[in-house]
Order: C-alpha cells, then sequence, then structure tokens
C-alpha cells in the first residue's frame, strides 16, 4: 500500500468529521497515512498564516510519501505562490511523489508546470471525497475510488466518458488528437495566473476546466478573457468538466450554461468536449496536468489516454 501525506495549502478544514472520515477511509484501505502537524491549523480562512502553508507545502515534499494530497481546496494558493520552491517540490516528484488535488489546488499544478515542466494529478482531496459519504453504505464514491486505486499502482492510463448531449445540437465529429500536453484545472484559478510567471505557456495543448458556483455569465467572461488572451486558439482541444452549484438569475431569460458553450463553439475551431467527470462532484477521475496525452471521440465516447504507469 502507500504512503499518503495530508496537507493543506489552502484554506483552513472547517469539517472535521470530513477529515476524520477521509483519514479512516485511506487507513481502511491499507495505506500509511502521515497528518502534516498544521493540517488542522486556521488563521482567518486559511490553513494558518502564508508562511504556515508554505511550510506545509515543504514538508510534503520532503515527506518522501508516494502520495501528497491537499485536505481541501478553497482559497489561498496563489497569495503564496512566489513563496514556493518549484525545484524542491520537481525533485519530489523525481523522487516518487505524486502531487494530487483539485480546485484552488490548479494553482500550484500551474506554477510547478510553468516553474519546472513537472507532472502532478488533478484528482481528489481529503475532506470532499475520501470524506464523503456518496454510497449507500456511507462510503465515497466508487468511481472515484477506483480511479484512485488504478493511479497507486500505476495501472491508470486513461479516462473515459460519455460528452453530453444538447438540444438541437448536431452529433459531434469525430475527433483524435494525439499527443498533445494535457493542462488545466478550475477556470476561475487558472484565469487569475494569466500574465504572472506561474501560467504555463501551452502551445498545442488539450485544456480541461471545471469550476463551482460560477453564474454560465461569469464562466463566459472568463472564457472570453481566455479567448482574446489568445490562450484559447493555441490549442489543440478543450474539454470541459463539470460547473456546478450555481442559480439562475431572473436576469437570464434564457441565458444558460449551453448559450456558454453554443457562443464559444461559434469562436474556436478547435474541439470542445463537455461532461468530463472532473470537478467539485462526487465522480472525479485522475488527470496528468504537465504529460502528453492523446484525445479521441467517437460518437459520444470520449478518450483521454497516456501511457502506462507514472
Amino acid at each position: 500500500m502507500s504512503h499518503i501525506y495530508i496537507y493543506s495549502p489552502s484554506s483552513a478544514v472547517r469539517d472535521k468529521a470530513a477529515l476524520r472520515r477521509g483519514i479512516r477511509q485511506l487507513q481502511a484501505q491499507g495505506h500509511e497515512v502521515e497528518i502534516d502537524p498544521d493540517a488542522r491549523s486556521s488563521a482567518m480562512r486559511f490553513a494558518g498564516d502564508d508562511e504556515t502553508r508554505l511550510a506545509a507545502i515543504h514538508r510534503a515534499g520532503a515527506s518522501g510519501a508516494d502520495v501528497a494530497m491537499i485536505a481541501r481546496g478553497g482559497y489561498g494558493l496563489t497569495r503564496i505562490l512566489p513563496g514556493i520552491q518549484y525545484k524542491r517540490l520537481a525533485k519530489a516528484v523525481e523522487r516518487g511523489t505524486q502531487w494530487v488535488g483539485f480546485s484552488d489546488f490548479t494553482a500550484l499544478q500551474l506554477g510547478l508546470l510553468a516553474k519546472t515542466g513537472a507532472v502532478s494529478w488533478a484528482g481528489p482531496s481529503v475532506c470532499d471525497d475520501f470524506g464523503a459519504q456518496v454510497e449507500e453504505d456511507g462510503s465515497p464514491d466508487v468511481v472515484m475510488q477506483a480511479c484512485f486505486d488504478d493511479f497507486l499502482v500505476g495501472q491508470g492510463e486513461g479516462a473515459g466518458w460519455r460528452v453530453a448531449t444538447e438540444r438541437g445540437a448536431p452529433l459531434a465529429a469525430d475527433v483524435e488528437v494525439r499527443n498533445a500536453l494535457l493542462w488545466g484545472g478550475n477556470l476561475a484559478v487558472l484565469v487569475s495566473l494569466l500574465g504572472t510567471p506561474y501560467f504555463p505557456e501551452v502551445k498545442g495543448g488539450i485544456l480541461f476546466l471545471e469550476d463551482v458556483g460560477e453564474h454560465p455569465y461569469r464562466i463566459e467572461r472568463m472564457l472570453t478573457q481566455l479567448l482574446h488572451a489568445g490562450v484559447l486558439a493555441r490549442q489543440k482541444a478543450l474539454v470541459l468538466g463539470q460547473f456546478t452549484a450555481y442559480r439562475a438569475a431572473p436576469n437570464d431569460k434564457g441565458f444558460k450554461f449551453e448559450t456558454v458553450l453554443q457562443w464559444l463553439r461559434s469562436r474556436l475551431k478547435i474541439p470542445v468536449l463537455t461532461n468530463l467527470p472532473m470537478g467539485h462532484v462526487p465522480t472525479k477521475v485522475m488527470l496528468p496536468v504537465g504529460r502528453h496525452v492523446t484525445l479521441t471521440l467517437q460518437q459520444r465516447d470520449a478518450f483521454l489516454l497516456w501511457e502506462h504507469g507514472h
């Protein structure tokens, strides 16, 4: 089994019960779980002050663990990006430590990719995923768990899903994009890095995006920024994950997420795929950020594929 190091680089852990459940779940699977001494720290909304969280990141890198996994996301990483010693984190990757997380963790992932080219993984967090009671027996989502298990033993070779059907839209043409760098993550976090040294300048890549609590017009506004900045046109494909937990407004008058998709596709010459199982949802796959992959779409069946092992 694996050595998993749990640390808190972003928001404070408020749901202590979810953290305990997540730790127990990982231990029940036979993993050695090491908890950072400041994983439960709190300073305002953060998991400790900036220096505390920086130290936690560097301890995770020095832990020798197989996996460094965030306790939760939230907010906090963008303000400490200049203090992260990226070469130390990349050295940890070379020694076998895999960095795993999503949401606010996107900032660390993209900073690591921009500064060193090292690969990290978009995947579960302790509280939101292993501490979630999704199945009838109170256990986490079985698909998430299976994807993580495959990842741990080096058997994860890709992710497959069915793209969403959109009313009135024709069936998408088949897609094949080979040997393209996969990158992306949380849309709001990614956009906040534009124009900074922590934004990877990826050309010919496959960009995946997800978000939570953002109204479709805000999603469109952020995508528009990526469009006007030339980021989207430089990619070979755009893959949209789950955009959840937003409310329609009286002023929408029919404006919805599908409207955003139609508008975006009208301005892009690259494939735009939807429904990737990644985001603030129980069912999520593991995705290697910074690794070259192949994307295919046949009718509604989509696949992201990479070579065997880490």
